[in-house]
């Protein structure tokens, strides 16, 4: 096994207790340039560690920004299915999910509900939010270790179900999720790739079965991988839930999962699921100019609460594609 100083080699780089791991930068006059240069080495901490901040790099605009995040990337997707809205900086680099800022966004793997999804994320801040707001981080191997072996064995017999509403007036619409106005563009879509739709007029409901656990493809390390308790209706705040309810219907809400043969996902069961997140679950604040790498799949993230402005950039890397 790699010790520290193998790891972090020619980088000033170190991981303490509750964080992720840091890599300082003392001097990049480009930082582009700097990441191409350590992109190697930066890619060996996230296969060692998960993930790996990046501090210094003195990032002062979107421009810079983008052009760090494509060199770190390499080859970055777009997004298809978003969960809820984002605004496009530059060609597949985009804004972090519009939410609202006193609502928590509990720990995910990103587009762990679609058949092609982003083996690594990579995020910048261009504005670090005055308190709260880091994007947190959760080993999803300790994640499945700790959790009630009972709903494991459920979960990875049967699979997750995650259905969806889609309108013009909550989340996002389907024009905007599937990136056309063209039903049958929409149709063709969802026929290869495993999802079960139907229109109620301008609305679209889905719905796709996909596992609850993987198993890592560089080591085979099983990982609890999924948006199972995230895109839950016991997940959103008590206010917000009873509003959609009531204007929607419980089948009508915009997102929500349940066991791969349709049977509830109890509060009780997401309680569980979150409390096992929150007690492997590191952070670090974000400052103004930080960058951070994260496998998606053995690490799921999350975005805290917070106050003051928040500008963080991201983009999805590295396209991984699940058979069908």
């Amino acid at each position: 096994m790699d010790t520290d100083t193998d790891l972090y080699a020619g980088l000033d780089g170190r991981r303490d207790e509750g964080r992720p791991a840091v890599v300082t930068v003392a001097d990049a006059p480009d930082p582009a340039a700097w990441a191409a240069r350590h992109r190697e080495a930066l890619y060996r901490i996230v296969a060692s560690e998960g993930a790996v901040l990046v501090r210094g790099l003195g990032l002062a605009d979107a421009a810079g920004a983008a052009a760090v995040l494509k060199t770190l990337g390499g080859d970055l997707m777009f997004e298809r299915e978003a969960f809820a809205p984002r605004w496009t900086y530059d060609d597949r680099i985009y804004s972090s999910s519009k939410w609202p800022p006193n609502q928590p966004m509990c720990m995910h793997h990103e587009l762990s509900y679609a058949v092609e999804f982003p083996a690594t994320m990579a995020f910048a801040c261009l504005s670090a939010p005055t308190t709260g707001g880091a994007t947190a981080l959760a080993d999803a191997g300790r994640v499945l270790e700790q959790l009630p072996s009972d709903l494991v064995e459920r979960f990875e017999r049967e699979g997750w179900l995650l259905t969806r509403s889609y309108n013009e007036d909550i989340g996002v619409p389907w024009a905007e999720a599937f990136g056309t106005t063209d039903r049958s563009e929409v149709e063709r879509y969802c026929a290869a790739n495993d999802i079960s739709f139907e229109w109620r007029g301008e609305e679209l409901r889905t719905s796709q079965r996909r596992p609850a656990v993987l198993r890592h493809p560089a080591d085979g390390r099983r990982l609890w991988f999924n948006q199972i308790a995230f895109l839950n209706q016991w997940t959103m705040a008590p206010e917000v839930r009873e509003y959609l309810v009531d204007v929607y219907g419980p089948e009508g809400l915009p997102f929500n999962t349940s066991y791969g043969d349709g049977g509830e996902v109890t509060e009780d069961d997401v309680a569980a699921i979150n409390k096992v997140y929150d007690s492997v679950t590191v952070a670090e604040p974000w400052r103004a100019g930080d960058v951070m790498l994260v496998d998606n799949l053995r690490t799921a993230h999350s975005r805290l609460p917070y106050d003051g402005a928040r500008e963080v950039l991201v983009a999805m890397a590295n396209p991984t594609t699940r058979s069908v």
